[in-house]
């Protein structure tokens, strides 16, 4: 067998025992992935183009048996750990330079129960393959807009979708959850099980240990639903904005919506004079009846005169892949989010301002409605804190050249901080993070008075914090 270095927990390089590792080949067979192993390059992709990590050692789940394994082997080698779900996780916690992925994306199995209104589903499936099988009864639970984003990072991020403002965020819909801890226990989580490492799960990160997998409440959706999508110049942006501050102000719950700027394509869909022009686009989902939702939708879609307006009806799980084509996988990604309490016109100003200044096309300012069911949720019911937030700005930044790296992470990071002074403690939302290696000054404002109580959770869990290529909240002992 060639020779293998990894790197420890504690940072240092040093290579790994030709025998354990020979013995951990003859057991795991083709799960286990090597360097020169012929799939290890493919294996190690992620979505986002600017994580190109290499991990020493792959192991590809397939169930329990094999994460218990993939722990127990981390912890007793004393290596780097990440975990990978459906690897679309933009801050690249999926993966890690020299140390262990544990890879759950084979893990694909869901079960649902369509009279209890519930479905089980393991810690690789995406939101687009949860989707379909849910719907097939008419019933989903709230998640992404993304359909490639796998459940197991976006519950224990929080979950942010089109359901929220009406049914909560995902880890509001979580009735259980199995996982495997730091000294390879698996465990079942609810309110009545573990419930402490249950209340850590929503929206705590992955810190505690590996998801295996997770059950969530279903409610009854589509099939269709009435969706708005309706695109206008970029130059009434201002009066764009305050209509949609006024709008969003008495939008029934039944309305998730988001108002983005952002720059129009080349595709022939758009008017060929507005090609590269910014443009605000204010995207919505009704979930109720769809004569309702053209109702409820229809200042949307009037408030001026449009480039385009591509509203209408459509089945849910077409509407769940709307921003499909936006975000291919190998393009470079870097996110950054923030909480609002309110959307004054200094804040519009300041928005479209930088939204001005995007190094790329490919860039959005989206702006996300938040309020309804989710800020009913008691502070201290989970681990995310800033529940009466009423709006979200995620700064996404996109491009194709690695060249331009630079500039578009710097464009964020500057526009971030010059929208701190309007925001909610400066907490983010742990999906939209930035860098993992950004995390730490960010936990305490994330968390607010829920982080204490996270910190007693890991000296419990994971003293030695095995799981720390997260946002991760340090244990003290």
């Amino acid at each position: 067998m060639k020779e293998l270095s990894a790197i420890r927990i504690t940072g240092e390089t040093s290579k790994l025992d030709e025998k354990t590792i020979k013995e951990l080949k003859e057991r795991l067979g083709e799960k286990l992935i090597l360097p020169w192993d012929e799939s290890y390059d493919e294996t190690r992709k992620l979505w986002n183009g600017m994580i190109n990590k290499k991990p020493a050692l792959i192991l590809q789940c397939k169930g329990v048996a094999d994460v218990i394994d993939s722990v127990n082997f981390a912890r007793e080698n004393n290596l780097l750990v990440a975990v990978r779900g459906g690897g679309h996780n933009v801050a690249g916690s999926a993966s890690c330079d020299g140390g262990l992925m544990i890879d759950l994306s084979l893990m694909k199995g869901i079960w649902v129960d369509p009279k209890k209104r519930t479905v089980r589903a393991q810690a690789g499936v995406t939101l687009g393959e949860l989707d379909r099988e849910t719907q097939v009864f008419e019933l989903a639970t709230p998640l992404g807009l993304v359909t490639a984003t796998g459940i197991s990072g976006l519950t224990l991020g929080g979950g942010l979708g089109w359901l929220s403002r009406k049914y909560g965020l995902t880890c509001d819909n979580l009735l259980s959850a199995d996982i495997v801890t730091a000294d390879g226990k698996c465990l079942t989580t609810s309110e009545t099980e573990n419930p402490d490492l249950f209340w850590g799960l929503h929206g705590g990160g992955g810190n505690f240990g590996v998801v295996t997998s997770f059950e969530y409440r279903l409610h009854s959706i589509g099939p269709e639903v009435m969706v708005c999508s309706v695109f206008y110049p970029g130059d009434i942006a201002k009066d764009a904005y305050r209509f949609y501050r006024d709008f969003t102000s008495k939008a029934p719950e039944e309305l998730g919506s988001l108002a983005i700027f952002w720059t129009i394509s080349d595709d022939p869909k758009f008017p060929t004079e507005f090609h590269g022009s910014p443009c605000v686009v204010f995207v919505a989902c009704y979930l109720g009846s769809v004569e309702e939702g053209k109702r409820v939708i229809q200042p949307l879609r009037k408030f001026a005169e449009p480039i385009v307006d591509f509203s209408s009806p459509m089945p849910f799980v077409k509407a769940q892949q709307l921003s499909e084509e936006d975000y291919p996988d190998g393009r470079y990604y870097y996110w950054k989010s923030i909480y609002l309490q309110n959307l004054c016109d200094e804040v519009i100003e300041e928005i479209i301002e930088n939204a001005l200044e995007r190094p790329s096309p490919l860039s959005s300012v989206d702006l996300w409605h938040l309020g309804g069911a989710m800020s009913r949720v008691k502070e201290e019911a989970s681990a995310i804190a800033m529940r009466d937030a009423s709006y979200m700005v995620c700064i996404e930044s996109n491009w194709k050249d690695p060249q331009d790296s630079e500039k578009n992470v710097s464009w964020t990071r500057q526009f971030w901080e010059k929208l701190r002074k309007y925001s909610i403690e400066g907490g983010v939302y742990l999906n939209f993070p930035g860098f993992l290696e950004e995390s730490d000054e960010l936990m305490k404002a994330t968390f607010g008075p829920n982080y204490k109580r996270l910190v007693a959770l890991k000296n419990k869990y994971d003293p030695n914090n095995l799981f720390r290529l997260n946002h991760n909240i340090k244990p003290t002992k």
